[in-house]
């Protein structure tokens, strides 16, 4: 069962689509072009319901198998939105965009979801209902969140969820899987630590920020090393630092925002825990006071056992079990789909996107000949969950 005969016949199409979407990139929720371009194709492959504003600018689509003895009803879920980057690349269907562009691939993502609906619009050879879900804000947003809050799983009835997305440098026609978390939560904290500035030829009479702020970020580095089991993964990363103005001034005030993240619930509480203590003890030790805040970001994604074992035996039949890895390590960024993952089993699986830039850079591109794959997973996922008879 390799890459359907009839969708390989448009693949064509399918990149034409791409390369709209790609060169016309919109932010998080604000993806009103994307959203009406993917709401104008579903109506015109004959789509049952064509449903738009869910979760703010998400777009539902529902096809109806031909047979109709089954109300079950499965979704398909595709992320719309672009990232705030300045594309590099001199590409014909390049960003006019400026400032903006689809440097994760979620136009690729798009148009093989298009590309499953216009086949299943088609053929109809399932008995059941197709469920396309394209979601805004991915990159941030929470547009998972968004449309389960919605009422997604309960208006269109679904059963169980799927979802994808491109790996730049894993090879092209090739798939990969894990059942529990594939994907890490990821939470961000400010911490603003408050001396008492000073000119810089005195410091007996102030109480240095910048100094104390150096010693939390290498005491927060003992969390993964020292709390945390060694067989549990976890991140933290203090990744901006904002004090003082001037060469000869010691800064009132020095602010540090940064991400943690991790797998397990318990380590995500464990990691929050001790970064209060941490920079709770360090500052009082020098003098100082420390503001803490933490901004609850996505939860862990959570690959449903059997759902995983069924996506994984649909992609080995579209590229052969030698190129599906069943196992794959878990990566450490994060992803909304966990939402959906919360309300309904289902499975989150990575794709080959063969030679690239990473993702989130600005030469970063989705690799077309890719299309035709995941296009095919979603449509054998239908046909084979939802079977006639």
């Amino acid at each position: 069962m390799p890459i359907i005969d009839r969708i390989a016949t448009f693949a064509d199409e399918i990149t034409a689509w791409r390369h709209d979407l790609h060169a016309h990139p919109e932010l998080q929720y604000d993806v009103h072009r994307t959203a009406g371009f993917v709401a104008d194709k579903l109506r015109a492959f004959g789509c049952d319901t064509v449903a738009t504003g869910i979760g703010r600018t998400g777009v539902v689509g529902v096809i109806r198998g031909r047979a109709h003895g089954s109300n079950r009803a499965i979704g398909l879920r595709a992320d719309m939105d672009a990232l705030p980057i300045q594309e590099v690349r001199d590409l014909a269907y390049r960003s006019t965009v400026p400032g903006k562009m689809h440097a994760c691939g979620h136009d690729g993502h798009t148009a093989m979801l298009l590309g499953a609906a216009k086949y299943l619009a088609e053929t109809r050879d399932f008995d059941g209902s197709a469920v396309l879900i394209f979601q805004p804000a991915e990159e941030g947003g929470g547009g998972g969140a968004a449309m389960v809050a919605d009422g997604l799983m309960e208006r269109f009835g679904i059963e169980a969820v799927y979802g994808l997305h491109n790996i730049p440098n894993q090879p092209l026609g090739s798939f990969a899987i894990r059942p529990g978390p594939i994907m890490a939560s990821t939470d961000r904290f400010t911490l603003t630590i408050q001396g008492r500035g000073g000119h810089a030829a005195l410091p007996q009479a102030a109480v240095d920020s910048v100094l104390v702020a150096s010693h939390v970020i290498v005491a927060l580095q003992s969390i993964v090393a020292r709390s945390v089991d060694p067989l549990k993964s976890a991140v933290v990363s203090v990744c901006a630092v904002t004090a003082g103005e001037a060469f000869n001034v010691l800064p009132q005030e020095a602010v540090l925002r940064g991400t943690l993240r991790a797998l397990a619930p318990e380590v995500r509480a464990l990691i929050k825990e001790r970064i209060a203590a941490i920079v709770t003890g360090v500052t009082a030790a020098f003098g100082a006071q420390a503001i803490i805040a933490f901004d609850d970001g996505y939860p862990a994604t959570e690959n449903h056992p059997a759902e995983t074992a069924y996506m994984a035996g649909i992609a080995a039949n579209i590229v052969g079990e030698a190129q599906v890895d069943r196992d794959v390590a878990p990566m450490m960024a994060a992803e909304d789909f966990s939402y959906m993952l919360l309300e309904r089993p289902g499975a989150y699986i990575f794709m080959g996107n063969g030679p690239s830039a990473g993702l989130h850079h600005p030469d970063y591109d989705f690799c077309d000949a890719a299309a035709p794959y995941g296009a095919s997973l979603w449509a054998r996922l239908i046909e084979t969950a939802l079977p006639v008879g």
